[in-house]
C-alpha cells in the first residue's frame, strides 16, 4: 500500500478509535459509579502515568522522525559531494578514458536521481538501483584499470579512494532508506493512544452532559501528531519531503552536461 495512504488510514482510524473510546470510558465510569465524586478516587495516578507515558512516546518518536530526515537529508548531500568529486577527478584519467568515464558518470547519476523519484513504487525504484549499481561496477573496473595503466600514482591515490567514497554513500542512503520507527513502539504508541482515551473518557464522567468538542480535539490532536510521526519516515511520498535536498544531485546533473 502507498504509505501517505497508509498514515492517513491509522490517522483516521486511530481518530475514530479514540472517540469510541472516549465514549466507552465515559459509559462505563456512568454505568459503575452512581456518585460522581468516586469515579476519580484513586485513579489519578495511573492516569497521570499513562498520560505521561503517551507523552513521552510521542515526543521521543517524533525526535526520532527528524532525526531520520536530517540524517537522510545530509546523505543526500553527502552523494552529492563524492559524485562530484570523483567526476573532477577524472582529469587525472587518461585522455582516453576520461569521456567514456564522464558518460558513465552522466547515466549513473540519471539513475540515481531516477530511482529516488520512483519511490514509493519499489518495483520501479529497484530497476533504477540495480542499473545504476552496474554502472558503479562498470566505473569502479574502468578505474581500477586506468589506475594500472597510468604511471602516475596519483591516479592511484586520488581517484580510486574518491570512487570509493562514492560508493559507499550508496550504501548508506540505502539503510537510511528503509530505517524508521520499529513497528513495536508504533504498534505501543498506538496501544496507549487509544488506553489514554479511554482515561479521559472515565475523567469525563464526572460532567454531567459530554463535551464533545473536548473529545473531538484531544482524538484530532492525537491522530494527527501519530500521522506526523509516520510521514517523517516517508519523505518521498508524504507531505514531509526531501525535494530541496534533491537539488543537489539534479544540480550536478545539469552541471556535467
Amino acid at each position: 500500500m502507498h504509505t501517505t495512504v497508509w498514515a492517513i488510514a491509522v490517522a483516521v482510524s486511530l481518530f475514530v478509535s479514540m472517540i469510541l473510546s472516549l465514549e466507552f470510558g465515559y459509559r462505563m465510569a456512568r454505568r459503575g459509579h452512581r456518585n460522581r465524586s468516586e469515579i476519580s478516587e484513586g485513579v489519578g495516578t495511573i492516569e497521570a502515568a499513562v498520560f505521561a507515558l503517551l507523552g513521552l512516546l510521542l515526543g521521543f518518536s517524533f525526535a526520532g522522525g527528524t532525526e531520520r530526515l536530517d540524517a537522510r537529508r545530509d546523505l543526500i548531500v553527502q552523494e552529492a559531494n563524492a559524485i562530484g568529486t570523483a567526476y573532477l577527478r577524472m582529469d587525472l584519467l587518461p585522455e582516453s578514458e576520461q569521456n567514456p568515464m564522464r558518460r558513465l558518470f552522466r547515466d549513473y547519476l540519471d539513475a540515481r536521481i531516477g530511482a529516488y523519484a520512483k519511490l514509493p513504487d519499489t518495483a520501479a525504484a529497484d530497476r533504477e538501483f540495480s542499473k545504476a549499481a552496474d554502472i558503479q561496477k562498470v566505473i569502479w573496473t574502468r578505474g581500477v584499470a586506468a589506475s594500472k595503466a597510468q604511471d602516475n600514482e596519483a591516479v592511484a591515490r586520488l581517484v580510486l579512494p574518491a570512487l570509493n567514497d562514492m560508493i559507499d554513500v550508496t550504501t548508506s542512503r540505502t539503510i537510511a532508506l528503509f530505517t524508521g520507527l520499529p513497528g513495536l513502539i508504533f504498534g505501543l504508541l498506538i496501544g496507549v493512544a487509544v488506553l489514554s482515551g479511554v482515561l479521559a473518557g472515565w475523567a469525563m464522567a464526572k460532567r454531567e452532559t459530554r463535551s464533545w468538542l473536548h473529545s473531538v480535539l484531544y482524538a484530532a490532536i492525537v491522530s494527527v501528531t501519530i500521522y506526523t510521526v509516520a510521514d517523517l519516515d516517508s519523505p518521498r511520498s508524504g507531505l514531509i519531503r526531501l525535494d530541496r535536498a534533491d537539488t543537489a544531485l539534479l544540480e550536478l546533473r545539469d552541471s556535467i552536461r
